[in-house]
């Protein structure tokens, strides 16, 4: 049996506290067998000057510190971890990645995504502009790992805006998609549940969504309503606010029976290439 959990936080720009946190919520599972926990981007610090980012970063980058407690928080409670996004510094640009990281229960890192989409918007909030690229760098590569005989995608809260993502994912043999993230409240309100439910759908995935919630230190507001979303597109577990975890089963023999009841897969046209009318 494999299981997977969403951990919602209201993360701190303190990465003792947060790490505090996360291990409060996983001493809460039951673990039997195959478990996968999903963290929320920026899980490790959050509610800061982006500056200050980078600048953790720069200061964990010669003994990985912060992978390495991620690592170590796998293996002492026995679960694959997803670990949300840290910041991982790129020496060559001064910038960061902001990139997820999955761990073995042993403790060692076998999947890495850096997120591809960076969050350069105008929102109508008390920040009203976000500028992730000032700081961080973009990825360029797409990454699925397979955990159990399960192919699990990796993206990056922004990331779910893009369609074409999760389609490659799916075509690259996915069967859940992990959707750690920080949505604004004002952004996540209105189209938060509606994006995740359509990447479920269309593609026929499990989409496990793990949030910031809250108003953070520096006043930024993020959305919560963590959800484990079935390939059907209906929500199998929820949490709107505050901090906390929610669990649910995978049962890969439903993925197999709704892709063979309406294989949109093989009746996608897509996937060559059509010829426009001039």
């Amino acid at each position: 049996m494999v299981s997977i959990s969403a951990i919602q936080l209201t993360s701190r720009p303190n990465v003792e506290e947060n790490l505090k946190e996360i291990a409060r919520q996983l001493s809460s599972l039951t673990i039997s067998d195959t478990h996968i926990a999903v963290l929320p981007e920026c899980c490790l610090f959050f509610g800061g000057k982006d500056a200050e980012q980078l600048s953790l970063a720069k200061t964990s980058y010669q003994n990985d510190a912060l992978r390495t407690s991620l690592a170590n928080l796998a293996k002492s409670y026995g679960i694959y971890l997803v670990a949300g996004s840290i910041p991982l510094y790129q020496s060559e640009t001064d910038k960061f990645t902001n990139t997820c990281c999955v761990f073995s229960p042993q403790g060692e890192q076998f999947g890495r995504y850096d997120k591809i989409h960076l969050f350069d918007v105008n929102v109508e909030d008390s920040e009203k502009h976000y500028r992730e690229s000032h700081y961080a760098q973009a990825g360029n590569k797409t990454s699925v790992v397979n955990i159990a005989g399960l192919k699990l995608g990796l993206s990056i809260c922004y990331d779910l805006r893009f369609p074409e993502l999760f389609r490659h994912l799916r075509q690259s043999g996915a069967d859940i998609i992990t959707v750690p993230s920080a949505f604004t409240k004002v952004t996540g309100k209105a189209h938060w549940q509606a994006l995740l439910q359509a990447r479920a759908i269309e593609n026929q995935v499990y989409i496990v969504a793990a949030g910031q919630e809250g108003i953070h230190a520096n006043g930024r507001e993020t959305w919560g309503h963590s959800m484990i979303i079935n390939p059907w597109g209906e929500i199998v577990s929820s949490l709107a606010q505050g901090q906390g975890i929610i669990s649910a089963e995978i049962f890969p023999a439903e993925i197999r029976k709704i892709r063979s009841a309406i294989p949109v897969a093989e009746h996608n046209q897509f996937t060559t290439k059509l010829k426009s009318y001039e």
